[in-house]
């Protein structure tokens, strides 16, 4: 007993000296970078005073010191920033579902502003706003290395007024000019229709209400056809929604899942990490989903199709998405004012960051650039003569009229999908996949 309590004192002796010898280093450390953050601040301060007492016109203190967080924080990344009093109510606002303005999410890029996507039935989307545009010039003033927040700023205004925005695009020689009128953007965060018997669900944004719409709209179209028997599949259509709410992407991906991760988040510390899981409940009943996704997919909708596809529940189709794969936190501060700041990245199931890669498709559909039809093209497209045009023709005695009916039908349908297919060739791909998809399942409906 003795020897075991002099082992275990000679063990916390030597504990002690070491932890000496070690901390006496790491506190000189500590010491001499609290010094250079005080000379840093030092330097800031004096920086201030001499804006304030020299620079050419005078200058608001206030305005000074909110340029100086702004730029700390936009210096981090595209996505932390400061919002003034009047930026956090506005982007309080726009969760809820309704704003002022044109209607399109924008980015930073090397200081170019970029649509990250035009919103659905927006100023914008009239206008032809296109994922990937680059904007240059607000009423021919150039925004070219203000912050994002300023840009934003200058494409603000009252409704109803008008503004001319200059667009510099791939494919396109030279910029050009749009002109747009600003109005209220009523987001609706999901519109829901059913094509041949196809359920579309077209998921614009990620605010408050995205789920309940979901939910709502999906429920309806089953109701109308009579059935979820009667369905063949889901569409989501996820195309140009630049994200929103975290909590909303997570409660569409469980809508399609019964168990299993949806999304986790990864920080600076390891221990604050969390990881999403889906519950017991298919609104689809195991249904086939093909997702669709495009360069103007992000954030919100790349959990979403991630999730999906890591779980074989879906097939993706469309082409590669943003690549937005951090989570901002919005944090309140004193005046009213909030900052927006990275606090993670998160990770699909499989344990992939799509940050700067994207989700790729499963199946990689352009959406080809509409051509005015020539002349020749015109009179192809006219309906041909058949047999049944010719006078005198012998009628078809070996089917009844309901199995005439039933022909006329499904012609009707395919000829319907054949009209989509040039209004929206990546929607009918994804229908026609889903049509394949039914035609090797028991009991599916007709098509």
């Amino acid at each position: 007993m003795k020897n075991f309590l002099m082992a275990g004192l000679a063990g916390t002796v030597a504990g002690v000296i070491a932890t000496t010898q070690v901390a006496g280093p790491l506190l000189a450390q500590e010491a001499e970078s609290k010094a250079s953050v005080y000379e840093q601040l030092d330097l800031f301060g004096d920086i201030f005073e001499r804006i304030r007492a020299q620079y050419v016109e005078e200058v608001e203190t206030e305005d000074l010191i909110e340029a100086a967080i702004d730029g700390m924080l936009t210096s981090l990344d595209p996505h932390s920033s400061y919002l003034s009093p009047d930026d956090a109510e506005q982007m309080r606002v726009q969760t809820r579902g309704e704003f002022g303005g044109l209607g399109i999410e924008v980015t930073q890029e090397e200081g170019f502003v970029k649509v990250v996507s035009p919103i659905d039935d927006t100023p914008a989307d009239a206008a032809g706003i296109e994922a990937g545009d680059f904007i240059t010039h607000v009423d021919g003033e150039s925004i070219l290395g203000l912050t994002l927040d300023k840009a934003v700023d200058l494409m603000r205004g009252p409704v109803g007024s008008e503004i001319v925005i200059t667009v510099v695009r791939e494919g396109e020689q030279d910029p050009f000019d749009v002109t747009l009128i600003r109005d209220t953007i009523k987001l609706t965060a999901v519109r829901a229709r059913t094509e041949g018997t196809s359920v579309v669900l077209r998921v614009t944004t990620f605010n408050d209400q995205t789920y309940p719409n979901l939910e709502a709209g999906l429920q309806k179209q089953i109701e109308e056809a009579g059935g979820i028997e009667n369905i063949n599949g889901i569409v989501l259509d996820l195309r140009n929604n630049p994200g929103g709410l975290l909590t909303q992407a997570i409660k569409v991906s469980d809508a399609f899942l019964d168990e299993g991760e949806i999304v986790s988040t990864r920080g600076r510390n390891p221990a604050e990490g969390e990881r999403f899981n889906a519950t017991l409940g298919d609104l689809a009943d195991g249904k086939p989903i093909v997702v669709l996704i495009n360069g103007g997919s992000a954030s919100a909708s790349e959990i979403v199709a991630g999730a999906l596809q890591d779980h074989n529940r879906a097939i993706v189709v469309g082409t590669k998405s943003f690549g937005k794969g951090s989570v901002q936190t919005v944090m309140p501060l004193r005046g009213d004012g909030a900052m927006r700041l990275t606090t993670s990245r998160y990770y699909t199931p499989s344990g992939r960051s799509i940050q700067a890669l994207g989700v790729s498709p499963d199946i990689i559909v352009e959406q080809p650039r509409p051509a005015p039809e020539t002349e020749e093209e015109e009179a192809s497209n006219t309906r041909t003569r058949s047999e049944a045009d010719l006078r005198g023709s012998l009628n078809n005695d070996s089917l009844s009229e309901d199995e005439i009916r039933q022909i006329e039908e499904d012609r009707a349908k395919a000829e319907a999908t054949a009209e989509l297919r040039e209004e929206d060739y990546q929607l009918a791909y994804a229908i026609d996949i889903l049509k394949g998809l039914s035609a090797f399942r028991p009991n599916g409906p007709s098509q």
